[in-house]
């Protein structure tokens, strides 16, 4: 574990916190697959291979509140990720095609992830626009109810609700060797191709933070 405190959190608690949810937080590395065999594999590699530049560029950008974020040694697009949007409706990175993503999983039972949502929202209210957009995906079982009322509870309002009740997106992820528990972040250009990703909470309303995003976006 860092000794970095995500969130202001003294960082004993937020060990603990991490610990009881089961998530890999902190210094711990996070596994990022190369791209596929194969002409399916070359594809993805040319296809982003522009990525690869960006993730070397964010590099020295990964400490303080986002040392946890690994680069993607090899960039690839995360084809599989699906989700549905507030009304129901079907969606994938390919919806967001042109912006910088910050993807995020959460879930109403995850004490790291509802510490962290509230940052989460002011990157939104701060970065967000024509270029970049936080992504936040809950994966609670269910209807809609209970994560509709803690955004509400805690005051979360710049965020959209996006949903996958099956928990699929984390079972692909997981698949990926991208997710490990909850929170997990992913940083995604406007490709769709992953530049970075971690596991366990950070303050991403912080100068850090803010940061990556700006090298990320290359402003």
């Amino acid at each position: 574990m860092t000794t970095r405190t995500p969130l202001r959190l003294p960082s004993l608690k937020l060990i603990g916190i991490a610990a009881a949810a089961g998530i890999v937080a902190g210094a711990a590395a996070v596994y990022i697959k190369e791209a596929g065999s194969g002409n399916a594999g070359a594809a993805a590699s040319a296809e982003c291979a522009a990525t690869k530049d960006v993730a070397t560029r964010i590099t020295p950008l990964l400490k303080g509140q986002v040392a946890a974020m690994v680069a993607a040694s090899e960039p690839r697009r995360l084809s599989t990720v699906s989700f549905k949007d507030a009304g129901g409706k079907p969606m994938t990175l390919d919806d967001f095609a042109g912006k910088t993503v910050l993807f995020n999983l959460w879930a109403t039972w995850c004490v790291p992830c509802r510490e962290e949502m509230p940052a989460l929202n002011a990157l939104e209210k701060e970065m967000g626009g024509e270029r970049f957009q936080v992504v936040p995906v809950n994966i609670d079982t269910g209807d809609d109810e209970k994560p509709k009322t803690f955004l509400s509870e805690t005051g979360v309002d710049a965020l959209m609700l996006y949903r996958d009740n099956t928990i699929e997106v984390f079972n692909s992820l997981k698949k990926e060797g991208l997710a490990f528990g909850l929170p997990v972040t992913l940083l995604i250009d406007g490709k769709g191709c992953l530049i970075s990703a971690m596991n366990g909470p950070a303050a991403w309303d912080s100068e850090e933070a803010k940061a990556l995003i700006k090298g990320a976006i290359g402003s």
